[in-house]
C-alpha cells in the first residue's frame, strides 16, 4: 500500500504544470466525462417511462372500458392490477425526473468539508473559516434558470443566496436545527459537476452532535458516494468511524472517498512526509477493506486522497480571474496537491456516476420490465379468451345461420304445399256442400211437411206462418247439412290444423315449440255456418189459395194449352222426311202416342185442337164466353151432336166433380196447397243459391285453416326475426371482440418492446465496465 502511494506521488511529481493540468482535466471533463453517462441515461430512461406512462393510461383505459362493456373477458382483480400502474408510474416518473447524482461530505469541525465542496464548486459558496462554521446540512444543486438562490426546508419562497452566511453559519444568533436542509441553487453553468446533475451536501461536524441517525435517515439513505473530510494533522477519530459505521448499517456497502485534507502543512515536515502518508493510507485502508468491509484494498488505495482544498480554492479562483494558479502564497508542493485533487475529482466522477447508474436507474428499470410484465401477462390472456370466444362465437353464428337458411327454405316449402292442400281442401268443400245442398232441396218436401204450425188464411196470421216456416226450412236444412257435413269437414280442418302446428312447430326454437298450441286454442271443433237466410230469399213468395176446378173449362184450357206446348215439340223433334200423307189415322195415333203417352179415349180425340173442325172451336169459343147467347150455342151444338142423355149423365158426373172437390177444399187442403206452392218457390229460389252458399262455406273453410296458417307463420317470422336479430348481435360481439383481440395483442407486444428498451438501457448503462465507460462513449439503438 505505501509503495503505490509512492508510485503515485512520483508521478504526479512528473506531471506537467498546473496551468496545463488544469487546462486539461477541464477538457477531458467537457468530452468525456463519467458524469455525461448518467446524464444521458437519466434523459433515456426518462424517455422510456414517459412511453411506459403512455402504455400504463393506454392500457388502463382499455381494460376499463372493456370490463364494462364485456367483464367475461377480464376480471375486477386483473383491471385494478393494471388501473393501480397508473400512480405508481406516475411515481416513478417524478422520482426520476428529481434524480441527481447525490455526494454527502461528513467529518469532524473544521476539517474542511465546506471548503472542499468551495474548491469543487470553483467559488466560495458555502461559509467556511475557522472553529464551527457549518451549523446545518447544506444542499447545493444546479439552477436551471441561471439565478442563484436558497430556500429553507420550511418555506418555499427564494432568497438571497449570500443569507447562507447567516442562515447556516454556526455563529450566527438564529440558528436552525442542526438537521435541517437548506437548499442553495448555484447556476448550472458556473460548475460542470451541477451541470452533470451532481448534488453536494454539506453536514455539520459529526463531532457536535448525538443526532448522527436522524442525520443518516433524513439525508443519507440517498446518497450515492459519501465523501469523509479528515483532518491530514492528525488520524482517523473514533467518532468519524462510528458514523461511518452506522451508515454501512443502513446502506449495502456505501462508496465512501477518505480525503486527508490540509496536507499541505506537510510541507513543513518533509522528512516525515512520507511515513505520515504511508501510516494515514494503511489506518485508511484498514477501515474501508477490514472494519466497514466495503471494497477491496486495492479499490481502498484508489479511494484515499491526501489534499490542501483550501489551497486548490485559491489557484481555481486565480484561473477565474486569468492568473496563474500557482501564483500567491501556496507551501512547497502545491502542483503535486493540486493534481491530487483532480486525480480525487475524476475517480469521484467515475464512482458516482457508477454508482448513480446502478442506484438510482437500476431499480427503476427492473420495476418498469415488471410492470411492463405484469400488463403484458394480463393482455396475453385477454387476447387468448377474445380469441377462444371469438371461436365460439363464430360457431354459434354459423349455427344460428344455418337454422336461419334451413327456416326460411322450409317455410318456402311448408307455405307452398300448404296453399295446394288448402286449395284442394276448399274444392272439395266447395263440391260436397253443393251436392248436400242440392240433395236436401230435393228433399225439401219433406223438410215442408213436417212443419207443423197451426195454419190459417187470415193474412196477419199467414205472414206469421210465413216467417216461422221460413225460420223451419232454413234451421232444418242447415241442421240436415251440418249433420252430413259438419263431423268430416272438422275432422278435415283439425287434421290440416294439426299437421300444420307440427310441421311449423319444428322450425321454431325448443324453446318456442309449445307458442303453437296456444296460437290455435280451440276448444270446440270448427263448424261450417251455413247461412240460407230464407226469409230474405223468400220474401217474394205470394201464395194463391183461391178455388179452382181442377176440370174446370179455364183449367182444362191451360192443361191442354200446355200438353198441345210439349206435342210441338215433339213433333219439332221428329225426323223431318217422315210422310204423313201415307199414315192412316190409326197409325197416327200410335205415333203419338209414342211421342206423347195420352189416353186415346173418343173424348181425348175430340180434345186434341188440330183435329177440330171449324164449328167446334166456335163452339168451345161461345162455352168459353160468359154470355147466355154463348152457353146456348154450345149446348144447342152438342145436344145435336151427341143426344141429351149423353149429355145429361156427363153434366151430372161434371157436377160430382165440381161438389166433391169443393166440399173438399178445407183449411187442410189450403196448407197442402200452401206448402205444395211454397216448396215450388223456395225449390226455385234455393237452387239458384247453391253455388253461392257452397262458395260461403268454402271460403269459411279457406279463412280459418289461412289465419291459421298465417298465426303459425307469424310464429315463424318472429323466430327468423329474432334469429336476425341475433345474427346482428353476435356480428356486434364479433367486431368488439376481433377489436379488443387486435388492442390487446398491440398492448402485449407494446409490452414487448418496453422491455426490449428497458433491456437495451441496462445493456448499455448498467452492464459496462469502467474502463469501456471512460474510452467510448455509450451507443443507445435509436
Amino acid at each position: 500500500m505505501m509503495a503505490a502511494n509512492v508510485n503515485r506521488t512520483l508521478m504526479v511529481g512528473h506531471c506537467a504544470p498546473p496551468q496545463l493540468c488544469t487546462t486539461t482535466a477541464i477538457d477531458h471533463r467537457n468530452s468525456s466525462s463519467p458524469l455525461q453517462r448518467f446524464v444521458k441515461g437519466k434523459r433515456k430512461i426518462n424517455d422510456i417511462f414517459y412511453e411506459i406512462e403512455d402504455y400504463v393510461l393506454d392500457s388502463s383505459n382499455y381494460v376499463t372500458t372493456l370490463h364494462k362493456e364485456n367483464n367475461s373477458i377480464i376480471d375486477e382483480k386483473e383491471v385494478t392490477l393494471v388501473t393501480g400502474y397508473v400512480q405508481k408510474v406516475k411515481g416513478i416518473r417524478d422520482v426520476l425526473s428529481r434524480d441527481h447524482m447525490k455526494v454527502a461530505f461528513f467529518g469532524r469541525t473544521s476539517n474542511g468539508k465546506s471548503s472542499v465542496i468551495n474548491a469543487m464548486l470553483r467559488d466560495k459558496v458555502l461559509p467556511s473559516g475557522i472553529g464551527h462554521t457549518t451549523n446545518c446540512f447544506l444542499q447545493v444543486e444546479g439552477s436551471d434558470n441561471g439565478e442563484s438562490y436558497l430556500m429553507t426546508e420550511d418555506s418555499k419562497e427564494k432568497q438571497n443566496v449570500k443569507n447562507v452566511g447567516q442562515l447556516a453559519h454556526a455563529l450566527c444568533k438564529e440558528k436552525l436545527s442542526e438537521s435541517q436542509l437548506v437548499r442553495i441553487f448555484w447556476p448550472k453553468d458556473k460548475c460542470l459537476l451541477l451541470r452533470d446533475d451532481v448534488v453536494f451536501v454539506d453536514s455539520p461536524g459529526i463531532d457536535v452532535s448525538p443526532n448522527l441517525d436522524e442525520w443518516i435517515d433524513k439525508h443519507c439513505l440517498d446518497a450515492d458516494v459519501f465523501v469523509l473530510v479528515a483532518n491530514a494533522e492528525s488520524t482517523l477519530m473514533v467518532t468519524e468511524k462510528n458514523f461511518f459505521h452506522k451508515v454501512s448499517t443502513r446502506l449495502s456497502k456505501p462508496n465512501i472517498f477518505i480525503l486527508n485534507n490540509r496536507w499541505d502543512a506537510s510541507a513543513s515536515e518533509i522528512d516525515f512526509q512520507d511515513q505520515v502518508r504511508a501510516q494515514h493510507s494503511d489506518r485508511a485502508a484498514d477501515f474501508l477493506v477490514k472494519e466497514l468491509k466495503v471494497c477491496s484494498p486495492k479499490e481502498a488505495n484508489e479511494r484515499i486522497f491526501f489534499v490542501s482544498a483550501k489551497e486548490v480554492l485559491q489557484a481555481r479562483l486565480k484561473e477565474e480571474q486569468g492568473l496563474p494558479p500557482h501564483s500567491g502564497a501556496l507551501a512547497e508542493g502545491f502542483p503535486n496537491r493540486y493534481f491530487e485533487f483532480q486525480d480525487f475529482e475524476k475517480k469521484f466522477e467515475e464512482c458516482i456516476s457508477k454508482s448513480a447508474i446502478k442506484t438510482k436507474f437500476e431499480q427503476h428499470s427492473q420495476r418498469g420490465k415488471s410492470i411492463a410484465q405484469d400488463i403484458k401477462d394480463v393482455m396475453e390472456k385477454v387476447y387468448e379468451k377474445a380469441q377462444n370466444m371469438q371461436k365460439e362465437k363464430l360457431a354459434i353464428k354459423k349455427e344460428v345461420n344455418d337454422k336461419l337458411n334451413f327456416t326460411e327454405q322450409q317455410l318456402l316449402l311448408i307455405t307452398q304445399e300448404m296453399k295446394e292442400k288448402i286449395h284442394h281442401m276448399v274444392e272439395d268443400v266447395e263440391q260436397r256442400v253443393s251436392k248436400a245442398l242440392s240433395e236436401e232441396i230435393k228433399r225439401l218436401s219433406t223438410l215442408v211437411d213436417e212443419f207443423n204450425t197451426p195454419f190459417h188464411t187470415d193474412k196477419l196470421v199467414l205472414n206469421v206462418y210465413k216467417k216461422e216456416l221460413h225460420l223451419h226450412v232454413e234451421n232444418g236444412l242447415g241442421s240436415n247439412l251440418r249433420a252430413r257435413l259438419s263431423t268430416a269437414l272438422a275432422l278435415n280442418i283439425e287434421t290440416s290444423q294439426r299437421e300444420m302446428t307440427e310441421r311449423m312447430s319444428a322450425l321454431l326454437p325448443d324453446t318456442k315449440r309449445h307458442l303453437p298450441n296456444s296460437v290455435v286454442p280451440r276448444r270446440e271443433p270448427f263448424e261450417v255456418l251455413y247461412r240460407l237466410n230464407c226469409d230474405n230469399l223468400c220474401a217474394d213468395f205470394q201464395e194463391d189459395l183461391e178455388f179452382r176446378f181442377s176440370w174446370g173449362i179455364t183449367a182444362l184450357i191451360a192443361r191442354f194449352a200446355n200438353k198441345g206446348q210439349a206435342n210441338k215439340v215433339a213433333l219439332a223433334n221428329y225426323p223431318s222426311n217422315f210422310n204423313q200423307t201415307v199414315i192412316s189415322p190409326c197409325d197416327m195415333g200410335d205415333l203419338s202416342s209414342y211421342y206423347n203417352p195420352q189416353p186415346t179415349t173418343p173424348v181425348a180425340s175430340l180434345m186434341r185442337p188440330e183435329d177440330w173442325s171449324l164449328t167446334s172451336k166456335l163452339a168451345l169459343a161461345s162455352i168459353g164466353s160468359q154470355g147466355t147467347m154463348g152457353g146456348l150455342l154450345l149446348a144447342g151444338m152438342m145436344l145435336k151432336t151427341v143426344g141429351w142423355r149423353i149429355i145429361a149423365f156427363t153434366t151430372a158426373l161434371y157436377g160430382c166433380l165440381y161438389l166433391y172437390e169443393r166440399l173438399t177444399w178445407t183449411s187442410k187442403a189450403k196448407e197442402r196447397e200452401f206448402k205444395r206452392q211454397y216448396v215450388d218457390h223456395a225449390t226455385k229460389k234455393l237452387k239458384l243459391i247453391v253455388d253461392l252458399t257452397s262458395a260461403n262455406c268454402s271460403h269459411q273453410v279457406q279463412q280459418e285453416l289461412s289465419s291459421t296458417f298465417a298465426r303459425l307463420c307469424h310464429l315463424v317470422d318472429e323466430a327468423t326475426t329474432e334469429m336476425g336479430s341475433e345474427m346482428k348481435s353476435l356480428e356486434k360481439e364479433l367486431r368488439a371482440l376481433e377489436e379488443a383481440a387486435n388492442s390487446a395483442k398491440v398492448l402485449r407486444n407494446k409490452a414487448s418492446y418496453l422491455q426490449k428498451e428497458l433491456d437495451m438501457f441496462e445493456q448499455v448503462y448498467l452492464r459496462v465496465s469502467v474502463e469501456s465507460i471512460l474510452h467510448k462513449e455509450p451507443e443507445f439503438p435509436d
